[in-house]
């Protein structure tokens, strides 16, 4: 088994890695930010300067409070507002994923925070879808091959989350993967969206639910137990549901089942340290939840508030939480098996890249 110390950001960035949880509009570059604001007339961005403004986006999204991590989002959300600058956005978000190594990424979004430029909700989508396929296109060409896919967000405290599954319905063999819904959690509790995650189910749809991140324990019962979700977005509090003396670790009913049952936790190391739901990477829930074996993936949320990438989160708990090459690939191949997409195409994936990508690594190591 190869050791934490002979993982260097080298090996790292080389490794395949598997995306399931980020936010394309959380995602942007700032250079991009910058010249669609210059482009569409948008003047309230807080810098003009690429590092400065990405600075910017990292000092305010890190402060603690989910609510304020969330109001950064005015600023990217108000340069996707046309079918171009949707469409650059998502072209872009494929490409850096791909140039970063990561082979599978869902890539989610709200299509109702980007109508104010008079655009549809089905346009949204479709331009989303677009840019996606270009990035592929030009990834493939590069050598970076990537497989994108998309999912629709509602946001937790609107009335659009019926509208918003049907839309994904009717997308769902064009690229979108799935379903979710986002949001600040506290007094916006996943059953006010019932009806529409029983339409999914009746259309045999897979949605994942935000949950268990600035909210406990109730907010993910309620996700798995009365929504029905195949995945929880971060649900790092499920670890209040553990009780640890030492060695010894006692799991609770929902954190057995948790566990029992193999749902994913859509894990985001960086991002939970920003808005308070873990104090450090070192003592960060996913590395205990590894070691119980629930079904941990890593997962970047978004890459521009957080400054992140999936091989600086992969790094991250190499360095300070004792990661090794084996954990990396156990939690890779676990978010293959987690993807929204065809069994035969998650375990293509597995076994033609993924684990010959690692058996390289780990014999040059």
């Amino acid at each position: 088994m190869a050791d934490s110390a002979t993982v260097p950001a080298a090996i790292v960035a080389r490794a395949p890695k598997a995306l399931l949880h980020d936010h394309l509009d959380g995602g942007l570059r700032p250079q991009t930010i910058i010249e669609l604001a210059g482009e569409s007339g948008y003047d309230g961005l807080p810098a003009t300067d690429a590092d400065e403004l990405g600075a910017w986006f990292r000092d305010s999204a890190d402060s603690g409070s989910l609510v304020r991590y969330l109001e950064t989002f005015s600023h990217t959300v108000a340069v996707m507002q046309t079918p171009d600058q949707l469409r650059r956005v998502a072209r872009e978000c494929a490409l850096d994923l791909a140039a970063d190594g990561v082979v599978y990424a869902e890539s989610r979004f709200a299509p109702e925070l980007h109508v104010e430029g008079g655009l549809s909700l089905p346009e949204v989508v479709e331009a989303v879808l677009a840019g996606l396929r270009e990035g592929e296109a030009e990834a493939a060409a590069a050598g970076t091959p990537i497989r994108m896919v998309s999912l629709l967000t509602a946001m937790r405290h609107a009335a659009k989350s019926d509208e918003i599954a049907q839309l994904a319905i009717r997308y769902r063999d064009q690229g979108v993967g799935g379903f979710d819904i986002a949001g600040a959690e506290a007094g916006f509790p996943p059953s006010r969206h019932l009806s529409a995650f029983e339409y999914l189910r009746r259309e045999n749809a897979h949605f994942t639910i935000h949950a268990g991140e600035a909210f406990g324990l109730p907010s993910i019962w309620e996700a798995i137990q009365w929504c029905g979700a195949d995945r929880l977005g971060h649900g790092v509090r499920i670890v209040d549901d553990i009780t640890s003396e030492g060695d010894t670790h006692t799991l609770g009913r929902l954190a057995a089942y948790v566990r029992d049952r193999r749902i994913p936790l859509e894990m985001c190391p960086t991002s939970n340290l920003q808005t308070g739901a873990a104090e450090s990477i070192a003592e960060h829930p996913i590395t205990l939840l590894k070691d119980l074996r629930f079904r941990v993936t890593i997962n970047t949320d978004n890459r521009l508030m957080s400054g992140t990438s999936m091989s600086r989160e992969m790094q991250l708990l190499v360095d300070d939480a004792g990661w090794t090459l084996d954990d990396l690939r156990w939690a890779t191949i676990n978010a293959m098996k987690s993807a929204f997409i065809p069994f035969d195409e998650r375990l293509a994936i597995i076994e033609r890249v993924v684990k010959p990508g690692y058996a390289a690594l780990s014999a040059a190591t």
